[in-house]
């Protein structure tokens, strides 16, 4: 019988002599894993910093956002607060806002005490905000961005009155209801580092009066008896 080529003294049942492995293709393979493990603890330290540095932007949450039985002096009272269920919703289209951190919905309505006829109504939140300038504005966007029966009479402006570190910006709208019947009206917004707020004075008063320097006062008061300090 032919002796195999393969049993050789040295390896006498027919078995390949092992494949020595290249030292340079090790020690290559071995670096590129190392590079990759520095790029990566690398992108986690940048993207830790990162994360920090936007958490350090927003402000501290000192004050909260009530939702009082009367405002306005008790000029207004309470008829509907809806903040367990439309101050959830409303906190479900900020929750990715980079401008809003830990945010809290408020929504209540309010009528008028007097032979007023209409509502007051308050929409806002509490929380962690910057960039305050681009709240107030999405803030009054969204206001007649959700149905077609709103339209804009009087775009946004700032009309903050004199003296007022908040500032406040206003703007009139056009509502129209399925009868025909159709009501003009001043909405105003705020927005500090704790708290924004939307109002629309829906009233016959407001709406045969329509004063935007006068609404922007009554926001500014209706923010002071809202917001309270976090205990």
């Amino acid at each position: 019988m032919p002796e195999s080529p393969y049993q050789t003294p040295l390896y006498p049942w027919g078995a390949p002599p092992p494949v020595q492995q290249d030292k340079s293709r090790v020690g290559l393979m071995a670096g590129i894993i190392g590079g990759v493990s520095l790029l990566i603890v690398a992108l986690l330290a940048t993207l830790v910093l990162f994360a920090k540095e936007i958490n350090n932007s927003y402000p501290r949450a000192e004050n909260a956002l009530t939702v009082p039985g009367t405002l306005l002096d008790g000029r207004y009272t309470l008829a509907k607060d809806d903040s367990t269920t439309l101050g959830r919703k409303l906190e479900r289209g900020w929750r990715f806002s980079w401008n809003a951190k830990a945010a809290h919905g408020v929504v209540a309505l309010y009528h008028p005490g007097s032979g007023d006829r209409g509502a007051l109504s308050v929409t806002g939140m509490y929380g962690r905000f910057r960039n305050t300038a681009e709240v107030r504005g999405r803030v009054l966007a969204e206001n007649s961005a959700n149905t077609t029966r709103v339209k804009v009479l009087v775009p946004s402006k700032d009309v903050t009155p004199s003296g007022s570190h908040i500032r406040v910006s206003c703007e009139v709208l056009t509502r129209t209801w399925a009868g025909g019947a159709t009501l003009t009206y001043p909405v105003c917004a705020w927005a500090d580092g704790n708290t924004w707020g939307r109002v629309a004075y829906m009233t016959l008063d407001t709406a045969m009066n329509v004063d935007l320097k006068a609404a922007a006062r009554m926001t500014l008061r209706i923010r002071a008896e809202m917001a309270k300090p976090i205990r």
